[in-house]
């Protein structure tokens, strides 16, 4: 995956693995050892143990979805942040929008929708000292080219190529994504 990225900072550094068990759990433990850059994308073809909100496994179908981590250090009061997770939904929405023409739905403050089922999904985990936020670990799994879902996750979930029948880029989406999302959050640091 190539990414040919206009941003400053986001996606300038990007670590793929074909397996791993949680990039959020990858992104934590290497930001302890210092061996992680602020922006710097861990990208999974397959979790094995993804994470969603509230502990919930996160299904990512080898080569067809996005599943990928990475960490910010804001260093702002904490308030600044309260709407960083739908800021990142609205990244994503409008990615989708400006490449594709298609209008994805936000149920807030973390899941992208299509007609009612859920195509993606954000996690946001912060680390403060007092009011100021030091860490922000992103965690995002978008569903793009996955047809078949297993178990009751069908009735539930959703991708672009099951709604459209067509193949979408994964490394366009991404791209577009990480641009929007960091002017996004440069202006909220602001």
């Amino acid at each position: 995956m190539k990414l040919n990225l206009k941003t400053k900072f986001l996606g300038q550094k990007i670590q793929f693995f074909d397996t791993i068990t949680s990039t959020q759990e990858y992104v934590k433990i290497e930001e302890k050892k210092n061996n992680i850059t602020e922006g710097e994308i861990i990208f999974a073809e397959r979790q094995t143990a993804g994470v969603g909100t509230h502990q919930r496994k996160w299904y990512t179908g080898k080569n067809n979805n996005l599943a990928f981590s990475f960490v910010l250090f804001p260093n702002c009061d904490i308030k600044k942040l309260d709407k960083l997770t739908t800021i990142i939904a609205e990244s994503m929405v409008q990615a989708v929008k400006e490449l594709y023409l298609i209008t994805l739905q936000i149920k807030k403050p973390n899941d992208i929708m299509y007609q009612n089922k859920k195509m993606g999904g954000i996690l946001t985990e912060s680390i403060t000292e007092g009011t100021i936020a030091k860490k922000v670990f992103i965690g995002i799994g978008f569903n793009v080219n996955q047809e078949i879902f297993p178990g009751n996750l069908g009735d539930i979930a959703t991708s672009l190529k099951k709604e459209f029948n067509a193949d979408f880029s994964r490394e366009d989406i991404l791209a577009r994504f990480l641009e929007i999302f960091e002017k996004n959050y440069l202006d909220l640091l602001k």
